[in-house]
Parts: structure tokens; C-alpha cells; sequence
């Protein structure tokens, strides 16, 4: 019963492999190494290195691993990156999901489960993000990934009466931190808890950006997700695909209650023992105060929950971070 796993040597795509592994279910990796590592990637799981805009290497890769089901990580993944770029984010977002889509259907394989994203929601205007909010993306990534929902969701409709109907399920996060293994890190340049890992190992001091939102202590509150849970979810989704159990066509997995900017500073602070108070810079244009999502759906299907404190999230990415050093 192997899984593919595209972007299977990025920083979800390799925790992700790894709770497949844990699972039971054999992963095989394709990759471009456009983000990610190819030392990511277990030495015992097969890894095929290229780009899944490459149809025929896809469906090749299908059916020499006799490929019961894809797990789709692999993507261009930076929302204000998107914004000057577009072209290139659909063409990694869109088309390559068309593409792997294409491949699945010429090698029989009827089992997806897309990496997708609460960018699909935008910055929408309630406290709490349930999957029935109406989807208004802010940025061609968040457009990109609602396409991609909309791709699947159609050849589903399409081969519905089919002999073998394309079974699916979309899984939507925001922020994604921590590490679950200490040779996988995070290795974007755009994302929290990186940024700050670097300041404070160059001695330099983190920012906030903006202190004087609506929220308890002024700072943005996001929902802040580990690595490993969220990987143990799409693992969970893979096994109920596999077994014909019923699956919604998408999840949340949101913390519930979400944490604040300035929450994560002071755990920084306590976990690394380096004192620091963060200066404060001018808020980012578009920054809503609050979004956080909820997780009741893929808490009752999926064993959807928050096994980790914040701690526990500097804790292990901290960790895994140093020991790439």
C-alpha cells in the first residue's frame, strides 16, 4: 500500500513521509529540491528526484511503486511571494496539481490527499474558521491552492459513477512550526519561527511587527500548529482513504485558540535561555488581528489534536535548527 508524496523532502512533505512510515504505509518521494533536501528524505524510502510538471515522470513513478494513493505536498508555498510572482505560483500550484492529477488517472491511482491551505479563506472578518466559511483569498497562492481544491473536487464529481472514483480530501493549516525528527528543520525564509531562530543565532534581535491590534497584548494571534500533528493528520487521512472510510472534502486543522506573536517571543526567550525583548516595527500591510481556525472535523475523522505546548514548538525546532548547524 505505497503512498507518493510530492515535495517529500520539503519540511512537512519529509515529517509527513516519516509518519507514513509510523504508520505502516511504505512512501516513496518525488521531489525537485527547489525548497527542499534530499538529506530530508529517509535513506530506506525511495526518492525520485524531479519535477511533477513532468507528467510522464509522475505516472512512471505510479505505477513502478505500485502507488495506492498520492499525498500532494509539493507547491509554491510563499503568499507575498506570489504577489509578485503569479505566473510562476500557478504553474506550481495549478498546473502541477493538473499534471499530477493527469498522471493518477493514466496510472489508475484513486486516492488524494492535498496539502492545502487557510490562505483559501483570506482574512476573513469572524474569530473562529470553520470549513463552511465562504473562501476569499487575498493572495495567488491562496487562489492557487482554492483551484487546486476545485481540480480534485471536480475529477471526483467526474469519475463518481465510475468503477473507480477519485476519493479525496483537502487538509487546510495555517502557520506550521516545531520539528518531530532533529534532522528536519525549516528552512523558509519567510515563516516566524525561522526568521527569529536566525536573529537570535546571529545575535541579532527579532521584530514584531505591529503591537497595537485588537488582541489581548496588542500582537497578531495566529494559529501556530506542530509539524509532527500535522503530518500525523494527513497520515490518518491516507489510511482512511485506503480503507474506504468516509472522508469530508476538507479539514481544518486549527488550534482552536491560537497564540499571539508576542506568546511565541516569550517562549523563544524561555526555551533558548537568550534574553531578548523584540523591537517593535510598523504593522504589515493586510495583517488581520485574529484568524484562527477551528479543528472539531478533523478532530472527530482524523485524531486531530494539539499534542504539543508552545514550549514543546520552540523546544523542537529550536533543537532540530542548532543541529543543522
Amino acid at each position: 500500500m505505497t503512498w507518493l508524496v510530492t515535495g517529500g523532502a520539503g519540511y512537512i512533505g519529509a515529517h509527513i513521509v516519516r509518519a507514513l512510515a509510523a504508520a505502516g504505509i511504505p512512501p516513496v518521494v518525488i521531489d525537485d529540491l527547489s525548497s527542499g533536501h534530499a538529506s530530508f528524505v529517509p535513506d530506506d524510502v525511495p526518492f525520485v528526484h524531479g519535477t511533477i510538471l513532468d507528467t510522464d515522470l509522475v505516472e512512471r513513478t505510479l505505477r513502478e511503486h505500485a502507488v495506492a494513493g498520492v499525498i500532494h505536498v509539493a507547491g509554491f508555498k510563499y503568499a507575498g511571494v506570489s504577489v509578485r510572482r503569479p505566473l510562476h505560483t500557478y504553474e506550481q500550484n495549478v498546473e502541477a496539481t493538473r499534471r499530477v492529477l493527469q498522471a493518477m488517472d493514466a496510472a489508475g491511482v484513486r486516492n488524494l490527499v492535498f496539502s492545502s491551505s487557510a490562505a483559501v479563506y483570506g482574512t476573513p472578518d469572524v474569530p473562529l474558521v470553520t470549513e463552511d466559511l465562504p473562501k476569499r483569498p487575498a493572495s495567488p497562492y491562496g487562489e492557487s491552492k482554492l483551484i487546486g481544491e476545485w481540480l480534485i473536487r471536480d475529477v471526483g464529481v467526474a469519475t463518481a459513477d465510475s468503477p473507480h472514483p477519485l476519493r479525496h480530501t483537502s487538509l487546510r493549516y495555517f502557520n506550521v512550526v516545531g520539528s518531530g525528527d532533529p534532522q528536519v528543520y525549516d528552512t523558509s525564509p519567510h515563516n516566524l519561527f525561522p526568521i527569529v531562530f536566525e536573529k537570535l543565532l546571529e545575535g541579532a534581535t527579532p521584530q514584531i511587527n505591529g503591537d497595537d491590534y485588537d488582541t489581548p497584548d496588542g500582537t497578531n494571534v495566529r494559529d501556530y500548529v506542530h509539524v509532527a500533528d500535522i503530518a500525523a493528520a494527513h497520515a490518518v487521512a491516507a489510511l482512511r482513504l485506503s480503507a474506504g472510510e468516509p472522508v469530508e472534502p476538507a479539514y481544518n486543522l486549527g488550534s482552536q485558540n491560537g497564540l499571539s506573536v508576542r506568546e511565541i517571543m516569550d517562549a523563544m526567550a524561555r526555551v533558548t535561555g537568550i534574553a531578548f525583548t523584540p523591537a517593535i516595527g510598523p504593522r504589515r500591510a493586510g495583517d488581520p488581528d485574529r484568524i484562527v481556525a477551528t479543528g472539531e472535523l478533523a478532530a472527530r475523522d482524523l485524531d486531530w489534536r494539539m499534542r504539543y505546548t508552545v514550549d514543546d514548538m520552540v523546544r523542537t525546532g529550536w533543537d532540530a535548527r542548532r543541529n543543522a548547524r
